[in-house]
């Protein structure tokens, strides 16, 4: 059953557009800066670090500080289903 709501928690945080463009864009280049996020998705630098922040909340994604700069990637323990999903993208 927990299975079930965390999947349930993953599936509405990469259900919106722009956080599956995120992943969808991580998958591609492994890890990227906000900024760097920000900019394939055409979205501002504030609202491309909440998106980050929802994945992260529900472990889609990991972080790193680097310096003043923070860079994410797919989180090592992606749930299966959405690797599934992000294979065909």
């Amino acid at each position: 059953m927990a299975d079930h709501k965390r999947l349930e928690r993953i599936l509405k945080a990469s259900a919106n557009r722009r956080r599956f463009r995120i992943l969808a864009f991580l998958k591609r280049e492994n890890e990227a800066a906000v900024g760097a996020v920000a900019e394939h998705i055409h979205l501002s630098f504030k609202s491309t670090s909440r998106h980050l922040a929802v994945l992260y909340s529900a472990e889609l994604v990991e972080r790193t500080q680097r310096s003043s700069e923070v860079f994410y990637r797919l989180s090592e323990t992606l749930h299966p289903t959405v690797r599934e999903i992000l294979k065909h993208v």
